[in-house]
């Protein structure tokens, strides 16, 4: 993996993950001794479903979803 990362997560307005998934990021950046371009963006269902978000957080590293785990609907 190159050393630049883009790191995209979406999340629905109420997900509870983010202080600790900002966190989790930090942490397993530190052991890899990567430094990333990291942003947050809070959407809501309709702006979700225009994405194609399937879960909430989505994780989304270098344009590939790392997260959600196939499941149904922005929740």
């Amino acid at each position: 993996m190159s050393d630049k990362v883009k790191i995209d997560v979406f999340m629905n307005l109420t997900c509870p993950s983010e202080p600790q998934l900002r966190e989790n990021l930090e942490k397993a950046l530190s052991l890899e001794g990567l430094s990333a371009e990291v942003s947050f963006k809070r959407v809501p269902p309709e702006e979700a479903e225009k994405l194609g978000l399937r879960g909430s957080p989505t994780v989304i590293i270098n344009g590939q979803e790392l997260q959600p785990l196939p499941q149904g609907g922005f929740t």
